[in-house]
C-alpha cells in the first residue's frame, strides 16, 4: 500500500523536525507531508532549510483546513492510506505500521490511536479527560459506537474516507465531528492502544474561555452531523 503521514503545522518550529525524523526512523514505509498553516514562527523557513516535503498555505485555515489540504494531496496523488500525525511531538511513529496492519486486517475505514485503552503514557489533563469522556459518551448515545479517544489527532484512514474528507472536513476542532461523519455513513472505526507524550512544542488552541466555546461548538457540531443521517 502507498501510505502517507499528514502533519498539520502551525508554529511548530520547535518540535516539527523531530517529528519528521521520528517518522523517517520508525515508519520508513510512509511518505510524509508537512502542511504549514501560515505559521509566524519560522516553521516555513525550517521546512525550506531542511528540505522537508511540505506545502505552504498562504492564509491560515486552521487545523481542519490544514488536515483537509493533506487529505486532498494524498487523494490526488494516489495514496491508499493517510494518517494524521501532530507536529508537536505528542505522537510516536512506532505505532504507524501497527495501525496500518489493523486497518488492513480488520477492513476498517479508520483506525484511531487511543490513549485510553491501556491508559499508559501522557493522559492529558484531568479537565480534558472529563471532556473526552463526555464526547465519547455523546458519540455512543448518538451512533451506538464506542470510541474511547474521539479527540485523538492520531488517526489513519483508507482511500474511501480520504476522498470523503478531501471533499468535506470540519474546519475547527474537527476530530469528534469527523468521526461521527463517517460513522453516519456506516464506515467502520476501530482503535488501537498507543502511548502519547506531552506536547514538545507549540501552544494548544484550547485554553481559557476557548474551552467553553470548544465544548459547546463540538457538541452542536456532533448533534448536527448525526441529524444529517
Amino acid at each position: 500500500m502507498k501510505k502517507i503521514v499528514i502533519i498539520p503545522a502551525y508554529n511548530e518550529s520547535g518540535s516539527l523536525l523531530q517529528a519528521v525524523k521520528d517518522i523517517e526512523e520508525h515508519a520508513p514505509g510512509f511518505d510524509y507531508l508537512v502542511v504549514n498553516d501560515c505559521s509566524t514562527d519560522g516553521t516555513l523557513e525550517l521546512c525550506r532549510k531542511e528540505k522537508l516535503n511540505y506545502v505552504n498555505l498562504s492564509v491560515n485555515l486552521g487545523i481542519g483546513g490544514a488536515v483537509q489540504t493533506g487529505y486532498l494531496y494524498a487523494y490526488q496523488n494516489g495514496y491508499d492510506v493517510a494518517v494524521q500525525f501532530d507536529g508537536d511531538g505528542q505522537h510516536d511513529a512506532r505505532y504507524l505500521e501497527q495501525m496500518a496492519e489493523e486497518l488492513e486486517r480488520t477492513s476498517s475505514d479508520m483506525v484511531i490511536g487511543s490513549r485510553f485503552i491501556e491508559k499508559e503514557g501522557f493522559q492529558s489533563s484531568g479537565l480534558r479527560r472529563v471532556g473526552i469522556r463526555y464526547f465519547s459518551l455523546l458519540i455512543r448515545l448518538l451512533t451506538g459506537k464506542r470510541v474511547t479517544d474521539p479527540t485523538s489527532g492520531m488517526r489513519m484512514v483508507n482511500r474511501d474516507v480520504m476522498g470523503i474528507y478531501a471533499e468535506s472536513y470540519p474546519k475547527d476542532y474537527p476530530e469528534p465531528e469527523s468521526v461521527v461523519a463517517i460513522l453516519r455513513l456506516g464506515k467502520k472505526v476501530t482503535e488501537v492502544p498507543v502511548v502519547m507524550r506531552e506536547r514538545q512544542g507549540g501552544v494548544s488552541s484550547i485554553h481559557g474561555f476557548k474551552t467553553i466555546y470548544y465544548m459547546i461548538k463540538v457538541t452542536l457540531a456532533i448533534c448536527m452531523e448525526r441529524l444529517r443521517g
